[in-house]
């Protein structure tokens, strides 16, 4: 029997930061979670959007250009494609993602902290 996903349950179950984990498929898209503390890296998606949502706590989404986007609960925010970003939470949030299939975590530069999409797709923590 069908059951529903609760984004907010999931991402609350993640131990670790800045490992997304895929809950679902919509197309050409992945639906993640994240749980996120500190910052992530600047970086770009050359081809591809991707959209924050909060689930729970502060993001900043600095920008290029000196720019930045606050968001809180509930509120969202979409990165267009080619734009440099770093994400930055100084408290613990929790992140719903919407990005394309073939999105790279943190795009065009590797980190310690980037997630291959193998990593993303692994079983939901118990």
């Amino acid at each position: 029997m069908p059951q529903p996903i609760s984004p907010a349950a999931e991402a609350e179950r993640l131990d670790e930061y800045w490992s997304p984990r895929v809950l679902a498929e919509v197309d050409d898209a992945y639906i993640k979670v994240a749980k996120v503390k500190g910052t992530l890296a600047w970086h770009a998606h050359a081809d591809e959007d991707e959209l924050f949502y909060v689930l729970s706590g502060r993001l900043k989404i600095e920008l290029e250009g000196d720019e930045s986007v606050e968001l809180g609960p509930g509120e969202m925010y979409v990165v267009p494609k080619g734009v440099r970003h770093n994400p930055v939470a100084d408290e613990e949030c929790r992140l719903l993602l919407i990005e394309r299939k073939t999105t790279l975590h943190t795009g065009d530069v590797v980190t310690e902290m980037t997630r291959s999409i193998a990593e993303q797709l692994g079983a939901s923590p118990p």
